[in-house]
């Protein structure tokens, strides 16, 4: 059995793709695995430090705007996209995967279209509660759609096919709180505020979480991970302590879970598929330029299942906001309430339901 992967740019994308590559060699031994991403992603480090084959295609996403600038450089796009896909076509033909997994990212669209055109069995795992655009004009062409929220599939066409399996995520082995706080050098007995924005960090949350700090070290642990690109602003302000500690980026996530009483972060797909798998409250800040807003789709379904609260980018700063999420942070039934709400919604099989599912259609004979 052969599956190629395409997907990747952020980790987003390319991480449930891994996900799903560590369980079918897991669970079907031998076989054959590979990835199509681009040099300018994440995937272009990621995939051949985890010993995986990366081919790369180039291609590019189209500008959104409508500005003559955009236009042209659309046309140069819309150039690579067409040498991606003959490139993606030699490489399915060359491959011959059984299966051919999108996860999205720009590589993805090229690569699942040729699949389709070749008749090799296709499957899209979408992350986000609004579809990404691949998603959007080739679910109708996929053997099956995999979705992490139930309110994606209103924006498809397709409906025979299309599966609520959930995200892969990465999996943590639960720590005692207290011994999580004392590893990062917190105090055991306070509450504490995970708060994070990814790899790089989030400008918006760091700025508010600086003006805020003292209210929320004054009755509880700040646990902040700033990013590299703020970290030195950041830590020459603030002085670290047994209710303070700020990281550019933590390593062991699984203990800063355990360590944390709730989370202050972006709305992430990934993110948010740890949170729930986790069954842990948060308070999300949707990013507000993703695309096609779909951060804000991804948090209204956590807080429709009263898994979240949510705080708009732009109000973060606010002194009401730092009081609301500090008293969220003090009131252990809300927070009880919100965590099993979380946990309703988490799907820490998935990786394991895709595996399977991919398996099955490699055993399945082209056009059944």
């Amino acid at each position: 059995m052969k599956v190629l992967f395409a997907g990747g740019g952020t980790g987003g994308h390319l991480y449930p793709a891994v996900a799903m590559a560590e369980e079918l060699q897991r669970m079907a031994p031998g076989v054959a695995i590979l990835f199509a991403g681009t040099s300018r992603g994440i995937e272009a480090r990621e995939v051949p430090r985890l010993g995986y084959r990366l081919h790369l295609l180039e291609v590019r996403g189209l500008k959104r705007g409508r500005s003559l600038k955009d236009m042209a450089a659309n046309i140069g796009i819309a150039a690579d996209f067409a040498g991606a896909l003959a490139g993606a076509v030699a490489l399915v033909r060359r491959e011959q995967p059984d299966v051919v997994v999108g996860t999205g990212g720009f590589v993805s669209a090229p690569v699942l279209f040729a699949a389709q055109l070749l008749g090799r069995k296709t499957l899209i795992q979408e992350q986000n509660a609004f579809p990404g655009v691949t998603t959007r004009l080739l679910s109708a062409l996929a053997t099956e759609v995999h979705l992490s929220f139930a309110e994606a599939g209103g924006y498809l066409l397709k409906k025979k096919g299309v599966i609520v399996s959930g995200n892969p995520a990465r999996s943590f082995k639960p720590v005692d709180a207290s011994v999580a706080r004392d590893h990062f050098g917190l105090d055991p007995s306070r509450p504490t505020l995970l708060v994070f924005g990814g790899s790089r960090g989030a400008r918006s949350i760091n700025n508010a979480v600086l003006q805020h700090r003292d209210v929320f070290c004054a009755r509880a642990n700040l646990l902040w991970q700033t990013g590299s690109v703020d970290f030195e602003r950041i830590s020459a302000a603030c002085k670290p302590s047994r209710h303070l500690q700020v990281v550019p980026y933590i390593e062991d996530m699984g203990m800063a879970y355990s360590a944390a009483d709730l989370v202050l972060c972006r709305a992430g797909a990934s993110s948010i598929a740890e949170l729930t798998n986790l069954g842990k409250p948060s308070v999300l800040v949707p990013y507000p330029f993703a695309t096609g807003d779909h951060q804000s789709h991804n948090a209204r379904a956590l807080v429709h299942s009263g898994a979240a609260e949510v705080v708009e980018d732009a109000v973060l700063g606010s002194e009401d906001s730092a009081v609301a999420i500090m008293a969220l942070l003090h009131d252990d039934q809300r927070r009880r309430a919100m965590g099993a709400a979380a946990q309703g919604l988490g799907s820490p099989d998935a990786a394991r339901r895709l595996a399977l599912r991919i398996i099955s259609l490699a055993g399945k004979k082209q056009g059944s």
